[in-house]
């Protein structure tokens, strides 16, 4: 295994890494972010869906091609958009790979090397980048799912030079992924910077000035006001003040490493290996002198640009070239060592996987029913509430240790009442938003315990209300359809004459 001369992709390799990877990390539907992206595709699906409050996520689904590209899918194939979420995952699962391969092609001349890059990164595959609330990968389909494949592939082609490619790979993930693009504008524009003095570089590259016209509007220089306040603030991670010392070393050990590797002379690097090393360290560098002036009270409004996102692209690539310089010193002469390192990495993330979805399945295939007793009564309301019902859920649900943050609107698909926790994430990009989200996630707060005076109260502030989830016993005189494992899903109280009068 030393010299690699094919250029093609190893298909049927990659294949069973896609698989390995998805025994790994697992995949799980309509969680966590997913609870954002997915109902803009539903609703794009079957439009007399989520008839209340969609602007808590159709303010993310007008700005991307996600929502469409599911919603065209599933009427192209007649697959439920379950099935079409689980396809596509695998799908962006394997083109993430495929893309990853691509980059340790162009950066190291050995099989070796990059054989042990992908088999660490396929076993770190959702390892946190540093403390910016991102995975390198997902578990679960969000557009992220799809402007990471789309990303490295750009990278992989700016390597090679490849700049019709690259920007093919820019323009869908500028229309998949707004924000992300940014990032990756940013890097193609220091990796040109580092590399204009060169002939070959006076081809044309993409225009990197056109990365300002996709940055949001109505920013100015002051101190968030409540309860927009509130809602930045819910994401300690936008501020760097808020990180510990284990957060900065996820930020600066990567880069003083990159800086290692481009002024070492490395056996078996190719000129990518250099190149990308040395535009990275810039580039993170910047970032965090952003994050840094972002977290100052004056530019608060700015914190949602979240600059250190760019250490995602950052920590996935640096993984890459340390798993390929491990591999060209360690692994020459011993085969075993790729897989000494990636084995143990992919039991510990196994067990993670494991600690962060405990009362669900490894891979959560579509079904009528789940293992998960908060998915489990999600399904139950799907099949037998009104397509124009509307939810109140206690607004903290995402904590429940049970639910396994799945996400109601994802998996119910009915309208609820704003939560405090995804849809303040979705606050703290729309501040417009804040004020209704703070009046919704205030009202149902604490709604597990109700009492009957306080659902009349809820049914009085919100009368086109018309179910409710509790987790645990509902209050005596209501009626509820479902009791089962510990959650009931109840109709709302009826209205009384004398509230009625009130309001």
């Amino acid at each position: 295994m030393n010299q690699d001369t094919d250029g093609g992709l190893p298909f049927f390799r990659l294949l069973a890494l896609t698989a390995a990877a998805l025994l790994i990390h697992g995949y799980h539907a309509g969680v966590e972010d997913s609870e954002i992206y997915v109902p803009a595709a539903k609703k794009l699906l079957h439009p007399e869906l989520y008839p209340y409050a969609p602007e808590f996520f159709l303010a993310h689904g007008h700005l991307s091609i996600f929502g469409p590209i599911l919603a065209v899918t599933a009427r192209l194939t007649s697959l439920s958009m379950d099935w079409t979420l689980l396809a596509w995952y695998v799908a962006c699962l394997f083109g993430t790979l495929a893309a990853c391969w691509m980059i340790v092609r162009a950066c190291f001349s050995n099989a070796r090397a990059r054989w042990t890059s992908m088999l660490i990164v396929t076993a770190v595959l959702t390892m946190p980048a540093s403390n910016t609330g991102l995975l390198l990968l997902d578990p679960y389909l969000t557009a992220r799912s799809f402007s990471t494949p789309f990303t490295l592939f750009a990278l992989a082609s700016l390597l090679e030079r490849r700049y019709a490619w690259a920007s093919a790979a820019m323009f869908v993930t500028a229309a998949i992924h707004p924000q992300m693009i940014v990032y990756l504008l940013f890097l193609a524009g220091v990796m040109w910077v580092t590399d204009r003095g060169k002939a070959a570089t006076r081809e044309p590259v993409p225009v990197l000035a056109s990365a300002i016209g996709l940055l949001p509007t109505g920013f100015h220089l002051s101190s968030a006001t409540e309860p927009y306040r509130e809602a930045l603030y819910s994401r300690d991670y936008f501020f760097l003040y808020n990180w510990t010392w284990y957060h900065w070393l996820g930020l600066l050990a990567p880069l003083a490493i990159l800086a290692w590797f481009w002024r070492g002379n490395l056996r078996g690097a190719e000129p990518g290996f250099k190149k990308i090393s040395f535009a990275l360290i810039p580039f993170g560098l910047i970032s965090i002198v952003a994050g840094v002036v972002f977290s100052l009270p004056e530019f608060e409004m700015f914190a949602r640009l979240q600059p250190l996102r760019s250490f995602h692209l950052i920590t996935l690539v640096f993984v890459l070239l340390l798993g390929g310089v491990i591999g060209e010193y360690l692994a020459r002469g011993r085969r075993w060592v790729p897989f000494a390192f990636a084995l143990p990495l992919a039991a510990g993330m196994s067990l993670v996987a494991r600690a962060t979805y405990p009362n669900s399945a490894r891979i959560e295939i579509p079904s009528n029913t789940s293992t998960n007793p908060w998915v489990n009564t999600l399904l139950w309301i799907r099949l037998n509430t009104p397509e124009n019902a509307i939810f109140a859920v206690d607004s903290r649900y995402f904590k429940d240790v049970l639910s396994d943050v799945h996400g109601f609107r994802a998996i119910s698909e009915r309208s609820s009442m704003a939560d405090y926790y995804k849809d303040g994430g979705v606050v703290s990009l729309f501040p417009a938003l804040a004020v209704e989200w703070k009046q919704m996630s205030n009202a149902t707060e604490g709604l597990n315990h109700f009492t009957p005076e306080q659902f009349q109260n809820l049914k009085q502030e919100y009368p086109e209300v018309t179910w409710t989830v509790i987790h645990g016993d509902a209050p005596n005189g209501m009626n509820c359809p479902y009791r089962e494992r510990a959650y009931s899903v109840c109709h709302m109280p009826a209205l009384l004459a004398a509230a009625s009068s009130i309001r």
